[in-house]
This record gives C-alpha cells, structure tokens and sequence, in this order.
C-alpha cells in the first residue's frame, strides 16, 4: 500500500469557501473520554489513550472544521459517559427534530437524554423510536444517499429496527449487513461524498449488500481493506473538503481529481474507542424526511396524500418531554 498524505492544513479566505451554506457540528470535548470497557474490537482496557494527545487532537479537528467553513457548537462532557465524545451517535437530525438512538448496550444508553436535553434547550422536538426491547438503533448506522436511506444492520443495530426508521422518515431504507465486526457501524465503511460519489468499504459487507452499494453509488471510491483500517470513510465533508483521520495515497489522488481539497486530522488516540473523524462530530444540518419537491413529485404522479397522513396518524413515535 502506498504512504499516507503529511497531516495538512488548509487556510481559506471565506470568499474561496466552496459550501453554499454554513455547515454546523455539535462536539464534546474529551474531558472524561477514556476506554472504560470494551464493546466493540478496537477497544482495549490495556491500552488507554494518551488524555493530553487525545486533547490535543480533538482541538485540532475543532480548528480544520472551523477552517473549513463549518460553525461547531458544544455540549459539555458527562463525568461517568466516557463515551459521550462520540456525539454522532447520539442521534439523528431530521430538520427541527433529534431522533435518539437506541444504543444496543446500556453502557452508553444515558448519552441519549443528555443530547435531549441540549436539543430541547434549542426547541427542538425530540422523538424516540418505539422499539422492542431486543431492537436497536444506533444513528451512525444512518447515511442517506440517492434519495433513500442507507442503513446497516448486524452488529449496533437490528434489521427490524429499518422498517421503523422508514415509517417515521417516509423514505425506503436499503439495508446493509455487515460481516467484519471491526466495520460496526455504518460510518466506518460508508462515506457520502455528494450525490454520485461516495467512499465505500465492501469488505465491511456481505457479498448481496455489496452488491446493493453497487447499484446506488454511480461513482464509488471502492477502498481496499487496508485503506478501510485506516478509518479514511470515517470522514466529515464540508463543501469540497473532507475532513478525514487518514488518507492513503491511492484515495487522495482520487478525491483530488474530483474536486475535493484533503484535510487529515489525526485521531489516532480516539480510534483506540473505535471512533474517528466522524464520529466526533454531529452534522447539525440533517434532514432525512422527504422534501417538498419529493411531496411534490408524489402529487403530480396522483399518489393519495391521504394515505400518507393516514400512515402518520397510526405511527406511536413517541415525542419525549422533560
């Protein structure tokens, strides 16, 4: 494999800012991060990160999305939730509503109502799903691409949880099963680079998923295993840069020649938790729901929106107050 990209840093003048919107992050510092068990393979007791470095890191990620163009926003860190760094897998953002994971261990489950409570502070409407008591969903699961959903399922999260996540969004959800449990989630192995690109990792997939992958993404960047190890999916975009922990050299050649500027943020200290780049950062911006234009659309093809409000006033997601 060939050598990864120097660490580098990018310095725009906002005029050269290439997003046609302002980008918002909501971050955790890692006051209290630490690995206190271990629930997924990259995390071992023995093998604690460097608290300073790991500091160190997560400023500097702060500094590359702020230099990219992007506003971060900061909830404070919780003493016993070591975890609660990771904030993309807190939940989903559907417009003025966070969606609350339901985490598969409970080790992590109080991490929810403190991102609630921030989120209602803002006015927004906080649902859950209403699920069984074997059912899980966790939000870094969820990447919408193509005008569905793209959703993993096998380690974090269960299949049947998919059909849920359809009800509440009115999108279909193509659902993709993971065999490599070191590619838990699904934003490991599935990177959205625009609306025909994206950074896929098949070996994370069971051969039909992969397959499914194949059909939605026009234009994959199809990673080698030894590139997915590096966590380079594990990537925020902002505008044209993307932000990612690593980048080999094979894939950096390939984004450039997109259009894409590279920016590496080592964060090697939070991938011993099994988290990187994107998961240390909540994209503010989300919308999963259907559009207008796809309310429209349904419209002019004289499809029922009564069915569709009828489909609403059945569901029994649960809006959570104080």
């Amino acid at each position: 494999m060939d050598n990864l990209f120097h660490e580098q840093f990018f310095h725009q003048k906002s005029d050269d800012r290439l997003n046609s919107r302002q980008q918002v992050y909501l971050m955790c510092p890692p006051d209290h991060y630490g690995i206190s068990y271990e629930i997924n393979p990259w995390m071992d007791r023995m093998n604690q990160p460097d608290l300073g470095l790991a500091r160190e890191q997560w400023y500097n990620l702060v500094s590359n999305i702020q230099e990219a163009g992007a506003v971060v926003e900061i909830v404070p860190p919780v003493p016993s939730l070591p975890d609660k760094v990771f904030m993309a897998d807190t939940g989903l953002i559907d417009q003025n509503r966070f969606i609350m994971s339901r985490f598969r261990y409970p080790l992590r489950q109080l991490e929810t109502g403190y991102a609630a409570d921030w989120f209602r502070s803002r006015n927004y409407q906080v649902l859950e799903f209403p699920l069984g008591a074997e059912e899980s969903l966790e939000s870094s699961d969820v990447a919408p691409f193509g005008g569905c959903l793209v959703a993993g399922y096998g380690f974090r999260t269960t299949l049947s949880a998919h059909k849920t996540l359809s009800r509440l969004v009115q999108k279909q959800v193509l659902s993709i099963k993971f065999v490599d449990p070191r590619f838990y989630h699904l934003d490991i192995s599935f990177c959205p680079l625009d609306d025909r690109r994206a950074i896929v990792a098949p070996a994370a997939w069971s051969r039909y998923s992969c397959e499914l992958v194949e059909k939605l993404v026009p234009e994959p960047l199809v990673l080698e295993l030894d590139e997915a190890m590096t966590f380079c999916a594990n990537a925020i975009i902002v505008g044209k840069a993307v932000i990612m922990p690593s980048c080999p050299l094979r894939v950096g050649r390939i984004l450039e020649r997109w259009g894409y500027m590279i920016c590496v943020s080592p964060v090697s200290e939070f991938i011993k938790a099994g988290g990187a780049v994107h998961c240390l950062a909540l994209d503010l911006q989300g919308c999963l729901s259907r559009s207008e234009a796809e309310i429209q659309s349904q419209r002019e093809t004289g499809a029922s929106m009564e069915t569709v409000l009828q489909i609403q006033a059945e569901e029994t997601f649960h809006i959570v107050k104080e």
